[in-house]
């Protein structure tokens, strides 16, 4: 029996260089809308993929682009110790016009595959929701989805721009994302003509979708997957 997924890397021409991307489509050779999947700080490691696998078995054509290609290409660390510490120096050597150059590109190639659907949503995690929200303002997607995204409450001078529906996951415990922060989000988005979804797990901290992690929370990150499945295929499809 062969494998329902048949994940690879691809290349993609940036305005400064080629950046990689793993790329996984729907099993059976079929074709779904696209999803622009966001990494974490610590790079589109294997939990990464395998959060891009579990999109594309639901039906979507998944691209997860390289985002530290500049710095260490196909980077992939771990939660803690030195790898923690290597992860927050990629971070803040993110440039927010490079980045989104990066995901245009990134949303361009995945259009042009021939199992991707004519719309296209992104969803991110952590760096990857603040870069959700970006590319729901600047790199015209079709729904977005933004998890526990660190920054995102510094950049809603961005809110305006979005047109497309967007959700939005935050975790009670979260120390990194405060209940002010979070109302911040909301009081912006409300001011959107199409407004936005925002879940809210009292029991998680920030980080509880990866099951890699300390943080993951079980409940939680079923219940966000759920949502996150049943906002995608209604706004995508």
């Amino acid at each position: 029996m062969t494998h329902a997924l048949a994940p690879e890397w691809m290349s993609i021409a940036c305005p400064d260089g080629r950046m990689d991307a793993y790329l996984v489509r729907p099993p059976g050779g079929r074709s779904g809308p696209g999803l622009l999947l966001l990494q974490e700080i610590f790079g589109v490691n294997t939990h990464i993929q395998a959060v891009a696998q579990q999109y594309a078995l639901a039906g979507f054509t998944v691209l997860a682009p390289d985002l530290f290609w500049r710095q260490q290409a196909r980077v992939q660390l771990g939660y803690d110790g030195a790898d923690r510490e290597r992860a927050m120096a990629l971070m803040r050597t993110v440039q927010r016009d490079a980045v989104v150059a990066d995901m245009a590109a990134s949303l361009a190639a995945l259009r042009a595959l021939p199992q991707c659907g004519a719309k296209v949503g992104a969803i991110g995690y952590c760096m990857g929701g603040r870069l959700a929200f970006a590319a729901a303002a600047l790199c015209g997607v079709d729904a977005a989805v933004a998890y526990y995204g660190g920054g995102i409450a510094d950049q809603l001078d961005l809110a305006h721009k979005i047109r497309c529906p967007m959700q939005f996951h935050h975790a009670g415990r979260d120390a990194h994302i405060p209940p002010t922060a979070v109302a911040s989000i909301e009081a912006a988005m409300a001011l959107t003509p199409q407004g936005a979804e925002f879940h809210l797990y009292p029991a998680a901290d920030h980080g509880f979708n990866c099951w890699d992690r300390g943080a993951h929370h079980a409940p939680s990150a079923v219940m966000a997957l759920s949502r996150s499945l049943g906002f995608l295929a209604a706004k995508l499809y």
